[in-house]
């Protein structure tokens, strides 16, 4: 597995370079956003390949289902994004940065965006590489569990962006809060979809044998609800102050979904 790792590393080095070359082109760096799902398309597909050397089976089946699970979550999210952030310049978050760090904005985004994410993007994918990396034995009752976990975190996720989507769709709405739907149960579906998803491929990691394959939906888990995810949009709606939020926030769960307080 560590040698897969060290494969992997490099890909990602190499992956996250050339996001940078490109994003200093565009004078973007908040196309690296767009690079995080298909990043992890790419350590997943890559570790596949491996994988098949090794597997006795003919199709090794966890292997396969971790993959495919993989390049339906990670395709999606970057193509998602890079619909809804086309036209519109380098996100807010990111320019804010670029000018913070001054005439050496390109050294800082190069260790402090790109390498940085790079680095947890290895992290994280520690439970695909080691379903790739190990020998399968066909699936077991874990591995249900796990798929189920990461269905229902993909409703969640894929149904909030999509739900959110068709709101805004609606000029009437502008300046509103989604409420409805699955933005009901709590404030952030799509991020506690994020998280559930990942807790799917953990648990999936977890039929290898090794535990620590667990630190990565910690890490995902920590960085979408305290770190880069839900903090920073509780934010923006505390300053933007928007009609209905005090309420929305008294009623609705901020992560995890549950029944509205009434």
């Amino acid at each position: 597995m560590w040698t897969m790792m060290i494969e992997s590393a490099l890909l990602v080095l190499i992956y996250m370079v050339l996001m940078y070359i490109l994003a200093q082109i565009l004078k973007d760096n908040s196309i690296v956003d767009i690079g995080w799902g298909l990043g992890f398309a790419i350590i997943a597909v890559y570790t596949y390949l491996d994988s098949l050397s090794i597997s006795q089976e003919s199709i090794p089946l966890r292997s396969t289902l971790v993959t495919a699970l993989v390049l339906l979550w990670g395709l999606r999210l970057s193509i998602r994004i890079f619909l809804r952030n086309k036209g519109r310049g380098e996100d807010f978050r990111y320019r804010q940065m670029r000018e913070g760090w001054g005439k050496y904005a390109w050294l800082h985004a190069f260790f402090k965006v790109f390498i940085l994410q790079g680095a947890i993007m290895l992290v994280v994918a520690l439970p695909v590489v080691a379903v790739n990396s190990y020998e399968n034995t066909g699936l077991i009752w874990i591995d249900y569990l796990a798929l189920l976990i990461y269905i229902i975190g993909f409703i969640f996720e894929a149904g909030g962006d999509w739900q959110l989507a068709g709101f805004k769709k609606h000029p009437e709405n502008k300046g509103k809060l989604m409420t409805k739907g699955l933005w009901k149960f709590t404030r952030h579906p799509n991020y506690f979809g994020d998280a559930a998803i990942w807790w799917g491929f953990g648990i999936f990691g977890l039929t290898t044998g090794l535990w620590y394959v667990l630190i990565s939906p910690v890490i995902m888990n920590l960085l979408l609800r305290y770190v880069s995810g839900v903090p920073l949009l509780e934010k923006k709606y505390d300053a933007e102050n928007r009609r209905g939020w005090e309420e929305y926030k008294r009623r609705t769960p901020i992560f995890v979904p549950w029944i509205p307080k009434k």
